[in-house]
């Protein structure tokens, strides 16, 4: 934090934040006649600028008429196109608004860096043309993409395992249930590949190859009591999805009270992913602050980036009893000098019935001492009062959760993690209530 740093370093940093400042100001005046633009205009309704004309190498169109309808619109900073520069992920606040409904939050995501974007569509010219330039739509109908045709009944497991995260593992029970929530698609409900028109099909493999998150938010829906974020629609090249709240990073330094809360959710999302009814375990293989979000009413905690996903069928697994299924599977601590880091084996994780994966991931990540997050150390409970530092069981129980000492101890400590949070989180409100 700050205040620890040395004198010279904080003087340092006010010169740096000066000097961006500034400079940020010169760029105003330099593109003062283009910034006037950039208010007047709604680029949400200009098709190359969300890559409608890349389509079917694009997410879907089922939001488009909201879009070209002027319906959808950035907020003040997402207008001003210099400062693109910064916003690396393409990530946007924006207003949707319906007649009789009024206006509310979105987020638009193009679902990768600009980079990220031209290599596929180099990707895709290739192997169609073999050359990294071409007429994309034109290419498409020459690409794996397309030749799963509609003469093609199911999306198979050998067609797709390892495009992503998500199908890494595929069970045809997962890509049975993501054809069937298609939502780019006006007549979803079947699990028929045929019942796609082509441009959907190839839209839909698309983005399963590319980032699947989309698939993840429509396959296992916020409605239904899934910790993500509410997939809204696509068109082109941008998605649209509800905005939750603020960014966990944000309730770093928040009451603690309000910490421990935030703490007990995160348990309880890893343990709703680990264990469900559905038997799809769902694995976090990219856990940091800023991809969860906190809604400002309710105070959920919501997962609002799910591209990195790994979806196991227990059901499988079970039913195929690979080598050592049934031994249950330790995640292994491993020190490291970057943010946000976890060690993991996908094929363990698709390979085995009981995996301590989430807990590992949200405890040395998110709660205990050893989460790191820009510059900052301590981890989301950081800090407790001195009657429960004294007491030493949270700082045992999380350290049992990310660097654990018995075997299996992990497994035990996280549920007991969860019952402590829940104790604290009730004997809170229940001083609040009084």
């Amino acid at each position: 934090m700050l205040r620890f740093l040395p004198l010279k370093l904080g003087r340092l940093y006010r010169c740096l934040k000066l000097l961006f400042l500034v400079g940020l100001f010169v760029i105003l005046l330099m593109n003062t006649h283009n910034l006037f633009a950039s208010f007047q205009k709604n680029e949400l309704t200009d098709r190359r600028f969300i890559n409608l004309n890349k389509c079917p190498a694009c997410f879907g169109t089922s939001w488009c008429r909201k879009f070209m309808n002027g319906q959808v619109s950035f907020e003040t900073w997402g207008r001003l196109r210099f400062l693109d520069v910064f916003n690396v992920k393409n990530v946007y606040f924006a207003q949707y608004g319906e007649p009789r409904e009024g206006t509310r939050r979105v987020v638009l995501k193009r679902l990768g860096s600009n980079q990220e974007l031209a290599e596929i569509d180099q990707k895709i010219c290739k192997r169609a043309t073999g050359r990294p330039r071409c007429d994309l739509v034109q290419a498409m109908y020459k690409t794996e993409f397309a030749r799963i045709n509609g003469d093609v009944r199911l999306l198979t497991p050998d067609v797709v395992e390892g495009w992503s995260d998500l199908v890494h593992c595929p069970s045809q029970r997962l890509l049975d249930r993501v054809v069937r929530r298609y939502a780019e698609t006006k007549d979803s409900g079947s699990f028929l590949l045929k019942n796609l028109k082509d441009t959907e099909r190839m839209q839909l493999l698309m983005t399963l190859a590319f980032n699947p998150e989309p698939l993840v938010l429509q396959s296992f829906p916020s409605d239904e009591g899934w910790p993500f974020a509410k997939y809204l629609g696509a068109c082109g090249r941008m998605v649209a999805v509800n905005y939750v709240g603020e960014e966990l990073w944000n309730f770093y330094n928040a009451p603690w009270e309000k910490r421990v809360d935030l703490a007990r959710q995160l348990m309880d999302i890893a343990e709703q992913l680990t264990n469900n009814d559905f038997d799809f375990a769902l694995y976090l293989l990219d856990v940091s602050f800023d991809n969860f979000a906190v809604g400002p009413r309710d105070g959920k905690v919501i997962v609002v980036d799910a591209e990195n996903v790994l979806v196991a069928d227990k059901r499988l697994i079970k039913q195929n009893k690979p080598e050592s299924y049934d031994v249950w599977y330790e995640s292994r601590f491993e020190e490291c000098d970057r943010e946000a880091c976890l060690s993991f084996s996908k094929d363990s994780l698709c390979s085995r019935v009981t995996v301590d994966h989430n807990y590992y991931a949200v405890c040395q990540n998110l709660l205990s001492r050893y989460a790191t997050w820009r510059g900052t150390t301590g981890g989301l409970l950081h800090d407790p009062p001195a009657h429960i530092a004294k007491e030493g069981q949270l700082e045992a129980l999380l350290d049992e959760c990310t660097k654990p000492k018995k075997r299996y101890g992990r497994f035990q400590a996280a549920k007991e993690l969860r019952e402590y949070l829940t104790k604290l989180a009730a004997a809170s409100s229940s001083a609040t209530s009084r």
